[in-house]
């Protein structure tokens, strides 16, 4: 397994657990709207830094960013599975012509 797909079975283990004992816990005690709210913040973060060249800072902010989609994903019971799916269906069409099929 990927690191992602650990860290996700990570993250849905942690549904279950004391809010006392795990921040993934907590955070997603506090349901699917505060964890997006913090996935929204690290993604700021993370912008603020690709905009200041730091390719360090840039790299830890985009670990937070990927972490925080992850709880945000379990918190509304959207399986890493189902999104590489999505990714695979578009897989080898345009950008362009993917955006226009949304319209």
């Amino acid at each position: 397994m990927s690191v992602l797909h650990d860290l996700f079975a990570t993250i849905q283990s942690r549904k279950t657990a004391d809010p006392d004992s795990s921040w993934t816990a907590k955070l997603l005690a506090k349901g699917p709207e505060k964890c997006a709210e913090k996935f929204g913040e690290e993604a700021i973060e993370a912008i603020i830094e690709a905009v200041k060249g730091d390719r360090a800072k840039l790299t830890s902010e985009a670990a937070d960013v990927l972490y925080h989609l992850l709880v945000m994903l379990a918190a509304r019971d959207v399986t890493l599975t189902e999104v590489e799916a999505e990714l695979a269906r578009r897989d080898g069409t345009s950008g362009i012509a993917e955006k226009a099929a949304r319209c």
